[in-house]
């Protein structure tokens, strides 16, 4: 499994392209404007097959549209998060002083779907608490698997959950479906840095005991 991360946007949103040694790899959150992620693919002849958004907010669908071309099979969001695409005002971007819309995703998730890319599987846990519709997805690719947890779990912290869709009860439950997964297991969030599932467990002061 081969991991680029690309942090984009105002707010350094972390966008991640994963493809496996066979060139076939999926974009996550294209959070801000794209052309290094869209020169890179192009460089290194990578098939996209899919661009999937782990929530709707602004700071993580911003690039969507540059990008869209380049994935055959389009966009995916949780259902839930269906209309924060297609709307400014559900997706917050009313209130930063850019509108951001984009088009309609081409497959909505439900908890518990699996995608497959290439070799590669992408199981999805739907976390709501920092949006109704956040996802954290699981790729295994052989032996080695990682979580893309989005705004639901931060390196010490969590997403906020002030925001509308937001609630902080229901984001601490969605932890709790993260439990069970390897402590050895790596955590890519949606801002700031890696770190591992074990190491949020003894030392995230949200994460339920």
């Amino acid at each position: 499994m081969n991991i680029k991360r690309f942090p984009l946007g105002t707010l350094w949103t972390n966008c991640y392209l994963i493809w496996d040694d066979s060139g076939d790899g999926f974009v996550v959150d294209p959070g801000g404007p794209a052309k290094e992620v869209e020169d890179f693919i192009r460089s290194h002849d990578i098939r996209v097959k899919w661009i999937i958004l782990t929530h709707g907010h602004n700071d993580h669908i911003g690039g969507v549209s540059e990008l869209r071309n380049l994935s055959e099979n389009g966009v995916a969001v949780h259902e839930d998060d269906a209309d924060c695409l297609t709307s400014a005002q559900k997706n917050l971007s009313t209130f930063m002083g850019a509108e951001v819309e984009v088009a309609s995703a081409d497959r909505l998730l439900r908890d518990g779907e699996r995608l497959t890319v290439g070799g590669m599987t992408l199981d999805v846990i739907h976390t709501p608490g920092h949006t109704l519709g956040g996802i954290c997805i699981v790729v295994t690719d052989g032996g080695e698997q990682i979580l893309i947890s989005g705004d639901t779990l931060f390196a010490r912290s969590i997403g906020r959950s002030d925001l509308p869709g937001g609630d902080e009860d229901t984001l601490i439950e969605s932890l709790r479906k993260l439990d069970g997964l390897p402590l050895k297991m790596r955590v890519f969030p949606g801002h700031g840095p890696e770190t591992t599932i074990g190491a949020e467990k003894q030392y995230n002061p949200y994460w339920p005991r």
